[in-house]
């Protein structure tokens, strides 16, 4: 990979997009550096392309600053901006032949001439037929600019698509999930394709995807994005290891998240059982979420942590992945040996391959307001309360309804709810499924549930009366 200099050469300073009412990205603050390859990480609608939009010029932010080598170029058109974008679908010019689409730029490109009546002057014919020949050896196609369009693989393209964004020799090259429409022997050939330019050419990088693998064998650094926030930026090793939270830790690789306890700096319990670990810093007998790496489950008959029974056996080529019931917990156990369903097993967990995270919440804090007599808004709906004795409430009045993740209740069909929403992300935690879901209010709800959804999917949401405690907000006064 190249090397990293410490040049910032972006900087975004909180920047935030809205679409119709709707903060598509929130208050991001991040800076690259010259050199860097950086991977935009996360599902679809999490911001990230939208995020490389506006760094290329093609959407302006609502809010905040976009930096280029420290000019602001928050409202600099693109092509005043020295970035280029290899799109999804590449946009070449199927009129064109091969030659023609990588010197497309470089006929209107205006080079600094002093001798020249307007102090710039167009390139020549051979100086453009030196550059697109260099451009095309650089992606291994020096034969190809006699070719039409419609002749090339999807890999073929995808390179003359890079050539031509390299082309004009960008400060920053930008790479909206270019790999997505190849199979997957011509992904992972292109991966190390552009590993290969990217250390060869020393520029900036910056590639969205939502493709971990792709993030994990490329990258020098990582932005993992959820709902439009960064949640965590590292090397792709930091990230994997020392994940910040639950939803990074369950997007990066496998993982087990395990609902815990920390009883005190460097000690930990889950499955009723206390474990040694290296972390410190949290509050004694604080909840936390515990993750654990299949791989660092070690099977270990002489000294034995917790016992479990195997439920299930995969043979995945170099491993068999086994998962082994421990209590009513499902966990996941990387192994090169196999073993029958029904065996049952000792495990131990060594501190080194415990990690420890905050819970991003522990209840749902919704803040809202009250809109009639013992009624609250969730979403667009009013919903009835039972208030606290000798809480007293006013129309208008700004509250908390404070809402257990498993006291409420998703519907396959949104009719049957009170509210609906649509589920943005999930995360398996061995015993159900945690779900984040947006309303159409754009407001979320965290929700428990035993079942499997799919991220986009329109959800119906019943909530009880009886289960809707509401507080004053003090944080609205």
């Amino acid at each position: 990979m190249a090397k990293v200099n410490n040049e910032k050469i972006i900087e975004l300073k909180n920047i935030t997009k809205i679409y119709d009412q709707e903060k598509v990205v929130e208050d991001v603050s991040l800076a690259i550096h010259a050199g860097d390859f950086v991977t935009i990480l996360g599902p679809s609608g999490c911001g990230k392309t939208t995020l490389l939009r506006m760094i290329a010029g093609f959407e302006k932010p609502t809010q905040g600053t976009i930096l280029l080598q420290g000019v602001d170029v928050t409202n600099v058109p693109p092509y005043k901006r020295n970035i280029n974008t290899v799109f999804q679908k590449y946009a070449l010019f199927p009129h064109l032949n091969v030659f023609n689409n990588v010197a497309y730029g470089l006929k209107l490109k205006k080079v600094p001439d002093a001798t020249a009546k307007k102090g710039y002057r167009l390139l020549s014919t051979t100086e453009i037929k030196d550059k697109v020949n260099a451009a095309l050896t650089m992606v291994d196609l020096a034969d190809y600019g006699h070719r039409d369009i419609d002749s090339l693989s999807g890999g073929q393209q995808q390179r003359i698509a890079i050539a031509r964004a390299l082309v004009n020799e960008p400060k920053v090259l930008l790479l909206d999930e270019p790999l997505s429409a190849l199979d997957l022997k011509m992904r992972k050939e292109m991966q190390l394709e552009l590993r290969r330019l990217h250390h060869e050419l020393g520029i900036t990088f910056i590639y969205v995807t939502h493709d971990q693998e792709e993030a994990m064998t490329m990258s020098d650094t990582i932005v993992v994005m959820r709902d439009g926030v960064i949640q965590q930026v590292g090397t792709p090793k930091k990230i994997y290891d020392e994940p910040q939270n639950a939803y990074t830790a369950d997007f990066i690789g496998e993982s087990n998240i395990i609902s815990g306890k920390m009883l005190k700096d460097y000690q930990v319990e889950f499955f009723g059982t206390q474990f040694a670990c290296l972390d410190k810093g949290f509050g004694k007998n604080e909840p936390v979420d515990v993750v654990v790496r299949p791989e660092d489950v070690k099977i270990n008959k002489a000294d034995p942590q917790i016992a479990g029974k195997v439920i299930s056996s995969v043979f995945k080529g170099t491993f068999y992945d086994l998962t082994v019931l421990v209590g009513d917990y499902e966990l996941s156990v990387k192994n090169t040996r196999d073993y029958a369903v029904g065996t049952p097993l000792n495990l131990t967990i060594l501190p080194d391959g415990i990690h420890i995270m905050r819970k991003e919440a522990l209840t749902n804090a919704y803040h809202t307001v009250i809109t009639g007599e013992n009624t609250v808004a969730i979403g667009d709906v009013d919903f009835a309360f039972v208030p606290t004795a000798g809480e007293q409430f006013n129309k208008g009045d700004a509250v908390v309804a404070v809402i257990d993740f498993d006291k409420i209740e998703l519907t396959d069909d949104e009719k049957e709810g009170q509210i609906g929403g649509s589920i943005s992300d999930l995360i398996y935690k061995g015993r159900y499924y945690q779900a984040k879901v947006w309303l159409d209010n754009d407001t979320a709800l965290i929700v428990d549930t035993p079942y499997e959804w799919d991220a986009d999917d329109r959800v119906g949401l019943k909530i009880n009366q009886a289960d809707i405690k509401v507080r004053h907000d003090e944080e609205a006064k």
